[in-house]
């Protein structure tokens, strides 16, 4: 089976077919870096860091850009609320938006354009549909004329008559029709403002992912992602913006589905949204990573504590695992080594290739993981071949590298989530130790009850006590 992804465009699967062989293009909307970003923003480019995980590891040469939107209505007012210029409002979140990204593991794209850097871009573009019919002045401003472009509405799939019966949008007695929009709009005083054929202005927002992605990528590409809510209207116009150029624009359209909290999509419109820094606070990088993948990207997946406190325990045990492969067989192999292993993998590749199913695709890394478990009980009663470990370990990694899961060394993973459930507690490692030492003389002894006793007040603090091989370890219950 090879890749297949579901076109928003087509509203259909579809094989994915690069228009160079070996390469892919991929262009994602970035975001508007007035705020800290929250969950939301999270799963959008977590999903699509996987696709450019998975396009890698099948072997295509993959350019991916991704876009900052450093002016904007929004960035504009709270800068000037704050006694700031826009750029230096949008500078702070963009560091900021950088450090959420390298937390959660993402790999940062090749190109990463802001809109301020790219206006002489959108002044050509805008220049060219005015040129063509596809645009005109309207007092201080341009618009987009959407009735001059006959597939308007296709990438949603709304009807152009019922969007302008029941177009919500505030009258203004400069556009030919309610469903127009702005292409470059007249600065009020107090706003950045940059030179045109039309005046002092700047560029309308939905302008500015469809003149750099093209400057990035060329005329055509192969695909162009987002979250849902981007589909329309601000898609939809880079379609209407791009095609009157002469460019074959984006192949294939992505869209990933929302966070919901109480089934409710999580947005700082709606007040009911965490920031992905204070969700970070309480969790483990990846155990959101692993939330957010624990669903099929297009669809909705519902935030809660309880959730990410269980992805938490489902990543303890699968490093605990990998750290007690390499303490007893050493480093991971290849997978291709040991024949099960391989269809493991296999079938994790089966799923990644239905549209990115990692809901799926993380049943069978667990599976692998369980599997190792089996093997690790049997390689201590000397009833199985190290290698066969390393394979399975090595199984477990690859299909982990793929999802940005399981990436950390063991040892120092286990060591950190460690060290942070002991912070708020008055117990320590050498008090644990010291505590072991207490029930190692009491079994000496053959103070059963003790010893018991001892092991039960560790229990109930949280502390598990693990003897094999002669020595008691103990670690922290997930």
């Amino acid at each position: 089976m090879s890749l297949v992804l579901y076109n928003t465009l087509t509203r259909c699967k579809e094989p994915f077919v690069p228009l160079v062989k070996g390469q892919a293009k991929i262009y994602v909307c970035g975001p508007t870096v007035y705020d800290y970003c929250h969950v939301g923003h999270a799963r959008c480019y977590i999903a699509f860091d996987v696709l450019v995980r998975y396009l890698k590891a099948l072997g295509y040469a993959v350019t991916y850009v991704r876009n900052l939107t450093d002016l904007d209505d929004k960035i504009i007012q709270r800068a000037n609320e704050q006694g700031l210029s826009f750029l230096e409002l949008a500078e702070t979140y963009i560091r900021a938006f950088h450090e959420d990204m390298d937390a959660l593991g993402l790999l940062r794209p090749d190109q990463e354009p802001r809109a301020a850097e790219h206006i002489d871009r959108m002044v050509a573009d805008i220049k060219g549909l005015v040129e063509r019919g596809y645009a005109y002045l309207g007092g201080s401003d341009v618009f987009y004329e959407v009735s001059r472009f006959a597939d308007y509405g296709r990438l949603s799939g709304r009807d152009l008559t019922e969007l302008r019966a029941g177009a919500r949008v505030e009258v203004d007695p400069n556009k030919k029709n309610p469903l127009d929009f702005v292409l470059w709009k007249k600065s009020k005083p107090g706003e950045p403002a940059w030179p045109s054929p039309w005046g002092e202005g700047r560029p309308g927002w939905h302008l500015e992912c469809s003149a750099m992605s093209s400057h990035y990528l060329g005329a055509a590409f192969d695909i162009h992602g987002g979250g849902h809510d981007l589909i329309f209207p601000h898609h939809e116009n880079e379609i209407a913006q791009a095609v009157p150029l002469g460019r074959g624009f984006a192949r294939t359209w992505l869209h990933n589905g929302f966070v919901q909290i109480n089934h409710q999509k999580m947005s700082k419109s709606l007040k009911n949204f965490f920031t992905i820094r204070e969700v970070l606070a309480r969790f483990h990088p990846e155990a959101l990573r692993l939330f957010v993948l624990s669903k099929q990207y297009r669809g909705p997946v519902d935030f809660s504590d309880e959730a990410l406190g269980e992805m938490g325990k489902g990543l303890d045990r699968a490093y605990r695992t990998l750290k007690q492969v390499r303490d007893l067989a050493g480093p991971a192999g290849k997978a291709e080594d040991f024949p099960e292993a391989a269809e493991a993998v296999g079938r994790f590749h089966e799923a990644m290739d239905d549209d990115l199913n990692t809901a799926r695709a993380l049943g069978h890394l667990f599976e692998a993981v369980r599997a190792l478990n089996r093997l690790l009980d049997e390689g201590r009663a000397g009833k199985t071949e190290l290698g066969s470990l390393r394979a399975w370990a090595g199984a477990v990694e690859a299909m982990g590298r793929v999802l940005g899961l399981l990436v950390r060394d063991p040892e120092a993973y286990l060591a950190e989530r460690q060290e942070a459930a002991l912070s708020d507690s008055d117990l320590t490692p050498a008090a644990i130790e010291a505590r072991i030492a207490e029930r190692a003389q009491a079994r000496d002894e053959k103070r059963w009850a003790d010893a018991d006793r001892i092991r039960g007040e560790l229990q109930a603090r949280g502390i598990v006590l693990e003897d094999a091989g002669g020595r008691t370890r103990w670690r922290l219950e997930s």
